[in-house]
């Protein structure tokens, strides 16, 4: 797969990285919660992407593009060149994580006023972590420029390699749930979504895809309307975890050609999912980890009946806002 594009890959190279993010953790479980059908009126499947090493569905692509490479850079009788890269927290925690397994240096640039348990489970995982710029892509724009500077190895946060990672779950959920017609995935830039679209074609499946974004943080849903890129100048949103406002042009041509559509829900939306995921599995949603059900409880009086799949995508929240969150309030950033 070329890193401009998201060329379709094969059953061999989704089983291989399938046997790679085995050595590293079980399939995550995915249950049909009878409270959750009641609260929705249709039978609910979720794929638990929170009980992952990093709490979070990303370090399956983060193994999966350290492994390449490093693979690669033995092939040239070199060491592996250190990883730079911008992120609000899991994708951060899936890098640092995959370089301690693989041996190679990590820096993570995060946004001032990032999540300080997220920042601290990088750090625990091995990252460096540097703080700068007021957002995501202020911090991505930064991680690009300290690459150039110290020699590191930039990894975007949307890439082939990634992708192929993030599809490893995305085949246990679509074919070890007997049949959904409807998923939900969170997208913010775009891997989740793409491996979706990416695995439902592989095996010819009649799911449809839906992707899930913030208000807020209406880049994707924007640009899926337009057939390419648009971009916004802000994306402050409490759901950090999708808080997208210059999208990836590869992601976005694969979004459109293969999702059903994207949903935009509100802050207050995603803080409820966040509730009724507690009060229906006990399990503790991040608010990008509960977008997804949001985008359900959005269309849910079209989904009466049917078999549908959320994504919770991850459950790396910060007890501070989950206090907030269960008392009946919507954080503010």
């Amino acid at each position: 797969m070329s890193a401009t594009t998201v060329d379709p890959f094969t059953l061999a190279e989704l089983d291989a990285a399938a046997e790679l993010v085995g050595r590293y953790m079980p399939p995550t479980p995915q249950y049909a919660w009878p409270l959750l059908a009641e609260a929705v009126g249709a039978e609910v499947w979720v794929k638990h992407e929170n009980h992952t090493p990093t709490g979070a569905f990303k370090v399956r692509g983060g193994l999966v593009f350290v492994d390449r490479h490093v693979r690669e850079a033995r092939a040239r009788n070199v060491d592996p060149r250190p990883l730079i890269s911008a992120t609000r927290g899991n994708h951060g925690q899936s890098l640092a994580f995959a370089g301690r397994a693989f041996g190679v240096d990590v820096t993570i640039v995060v946004p001032h006023g990032n999540s300080p348990d997220k920042n601290r489970a990088m750090r625990a995982f091995g990252a460096t972590l540097i703080e700068e710029g007021r957002d995501f892509q202020a911090a991505r724009e930064h991680a690009a420029w300290l690459a150039d500077e110290r020699d590191l190895h930039m990894v975007p946060s949307f890439h082939p390699d990634l992708v192929l990672g993030v599809a490893t779950y995305a085949r246990e959920f679509l074919l070890g749930s007997g049949g959904l017609e409807t998923v939900y995935v969170p997208v913010g830039m775009g891997s989740g979504i793409c491996a979706h679209i990416a695995v439902r074609d592989l095996f010819g499946l009649q799911t449809e895809i839906v992707g899930v974004v913030a208000e807020r943080a209406p880049a994707t849903a924007l640009s899926f309307a337009a057939g390419g890129v648009v971009g916004t100048d802000t994306a402050d949103t409490m759901i950090d975890g999708v808080a997208c406002r210059a999208p990836d042009a590869a992601a976005i041509r694969a979004i459109v050609a293969g999702a059903a559509r994207i949903v935009e829900v509100s802050d207050d939306l995603c803080a409820e999912a966040v509730r009724v995921l507690f009060a229906t599995t006990h399990n503790l949603a991040e608010p990008a980890g509960a977008i997804a059900l949001a985008g359900l409880l959005a269309e849910r009086e079209q989904q009466q009946g049917r078999r549908v799949g959320v994504a919770m995508s991850g459950g790396n929240i910060d007890a501070a806002m989950m206090a907030e969150i269960m008392a009946g309030q919507t954080p503010t950033v």
